[in-house]
């Protein structure tokens, strides 16, 4: 059951998912804010500054023995578990997030590009799939549910390319920075480099767009009912991202989110689309 705590820590984290998941029916909606309640928590741990790492530890110790049975009264914790069971949420997808989680407190660069689809397969494609939980989508649409998790996570990276140089990391592969002979993408760097930093930010940008093309292929899989909210969302993805394609140096000055408004605006419209 969701309290005020669950809808403040959704709003506050993302606009963007909390506008379009209010076209959810109410029952989904419910288990979304949930989950968000709980992944955001975890998340706003290790990205604080300073990182809040023996919180952090002692959140995984709480859900863990929440899980196996202890009583747990953190109102974020044990309403994740409660409705993790009650959805049949694998017990792996959560720990694979769990553990990409951890892994931002020590890790700062990822070499491959393979390497990085690991990360994000913890930190996002698994919170696809636990989705498709919540809606109970077939099996078939468990491979674009997490795609379609880990190419919003990409338009994340892009998007917060300067938020994440301000706590130390880099989330593109080294091999691709070398590629386009970056030493690093911070601002004295690019600002030497801008050619090869608008091919790099082209060649991410292309990459994320052909996730997110891999992703919509799934959408047959979603009832139009919830089809509304899912579609919304990668609606302002794909709007953040064609936005940042004409002035890739904006990422630099402002972090670019489209309004509310314009969310909930794109969500009436896919209420009418026959798609």
């Amino acid at each position: 059951m969701i309290n005020n705590l669950h809808t403040t820590i959704f709003k506050n984290a993302s606009k963007t998912y909390y506008y379009s998941s209010l076209f959810f029916p109410k029952d989904v909606r419910d288990d979304i804010f949930i989950l968000y309640g709980f992944v955001r928590t975890a998340d706003d741990l290790v990205d604080s500054i300073p990182q809040q790492v023996e919180k952090y530890n002692l959140f995984v110790e709480r859900f863990r023995k929440g899980y196996s049975g202890d009583n747990e009264d953190d109102i974020v914790i044990s309403s994740f578990i409660g409705m993790m069971k009650r959805r049949k949420i694998s017990l792996a997808w959560v720990e694979s997030f769990l553990e990409a989680m951890k892994s931002d407190i020590h890790k700062s660069k990822y070499q491959t590009i393979k390497e990085l689809e690991n990360y994000i397969y913890g930190s996002a494609g698994v919170i696809g799939l636990m989705m498709a939980k919540i809606l109970k989508l077939p099996e078939e649409s468990y491979t674009y549910a997490q795609m379609l998790g880990s190419s919003m996570q990409l338009s994340n990276f892009i998007r917060d390319l300067q938020e994440d140089n301000e706590l130390g990391r880099c989330y593109f592969p080294q091999t691709d920075l070398k590629k386009f002979n970056l030493k690093s993408l911070k601002f004295s760097e690019v600002t030497k480099k801008k050619n090869e930093f608008r091919l790099f930010m082209d060649f991410q940008i292309e990459r994320y767009f052909n996730w997110q093309n891999i992703a919509e292929n799934g959408f047959k899989y979603i009832p139009k009912r919830y089809r509304i909210a899912i579609k919304t969302a990668s609606d302002m993805y794909k709007k953040t991202q064609l936005i940042i394609s004409k002035n890739p140096a904006i990422v630099f000055k402002r972090k670019v989110k489209p309004s509310p408004f314009s969310i909930l605006l794109q969500g009436v419209k896919n209420s009418f689309s026959n798609e």
